[in-house]
C-alpha cells in the first residue's frame, strides 16, 4: 500500500512514517500543508492519503478543505482524516458526500499502530472506518437519533461497531454473540433504514452514512 502523510507537524509526520514503514506500509510523501498535499497526490498517485484537518495557515479546516479537494478529483483515492479533537462539521460533509473509502480517526488513536493499519486498509478497500470517540459524539446528536429510533439497542450496539470499521466476527466477540446473531442484527438494521438489497459491503457504509446523515 502506498500512502501519503499530510500534517503541519514533523515531528509526528516521522512518527508515522517510521510506524508505518516498518508495518510494510510505502510512504510516497510526507507534507505539511494543503497545496503540497493535493501536488504529492498528483504526482505520486497513493492509495490513502493520511490528512490531519487543522493545517497552514489557519490551522482551522485546511486539510479538510484539500481532502474535499483530492476527493473530487482523485474519486477512488482513500481518505483518512486526523483530528486532535472531534470536528464534525467537515467530517460529516464528506462522509454525507463520499461514504466509500473514508475513515476519521483521533490523533490519539493512531499510536496503535494495529489500529491505525487495519483502518489504512480499510479505506483503502473502500471501506469506512470511525473513531469509537466519532461515533460516540455522531449517535448523541439529534439528527443522528431520530433516524436510529426504530432500531433496538443492540442493533444500535450493531451499528456503532460497523461504523468503527469491525468485522462481524469482531463484533460478534465483542458483543459475546454468534456471527449468526449479528448477521441477523444487519440484515434488520439494513431493512429498519430502507437499504435496497446490494452487496453487503456497500450497504454496511450506506448504513453508517444514513445515521451521519441529517
Amino acid at each position: 500500500m502506498r500512502v501519503v502523510i499530510a500534517d503541519d507537524s514533523g515531528l509526528l509526520r516521522a512518527g508515522l512514517t517510521a510506524l508505518l514503514t516498518e508495518a510494510g506500509i510505502q510512504v510516497v510523501a510526507s507534507i505539511g500543508d494543503g497545496p503540497a498535499l493535493e501536488a504529492a497526490v498528483a504526482a505520486q498517485l497513493p492509495d490513502v492519503a493520511i490528512i490531519d484537518i487543522r493545517m497552514p495557515p489557519t490551522f482551522t479546516h485546511e486539510g479538510a478543505e484539500a481532502a474535499t479537494h483530492l476527493r473530487r478529483d482523485w474519486p477512488t483515492l482513500g481518505i483518512l482524516l486526523l483530528s486532535q479533537a472531534v470536528e464534525s462539521r467537515f467530517a460529516l460533509e464528506l462522509a454525507r458526500s463520499h461514504p466509500t473509502g473514508f475513515g476519521y480517526l483521533l490523533k490519539d488513536r493512531v499510536v496503535d499502530v494495529a489500529t491505525l493499519v487495519d483502518a489504512l486498509e480499510r479505506v483503502a478497500q473502500g471501506g469506512t472506518v470511525l473513531d469509537p470517540g466519532i461515533v460516540a459524539h455522531f449517535l448523541s446528536r439529534p439528527a443522528a437519533r431520530d433516524r436510529l429510533d426504530g432500531l433496538t439497542d443492540r442493533e444500535q450496539q450493531v451499528l456503532s461497531a460497523m461504523a468503527e470499521g469491525r468485522s462481524n466476527r469482531a463484533i460478534a466477540r465483542e458483543l459475546v454473540v454468534t456471527e449468526k446473531t449479528v448477521e441477523t442484527h444487519i440484515a434488520s438494521i439494513f431493512s429498519k433504514l430502507d437499504l435496497i438489497p446490494e452487496p453487503d459491503d456497500h450497504r454496511r457504509v450506506l448504513a453508517v452514512r444514513a445515521w451521519i446523515s441529517h
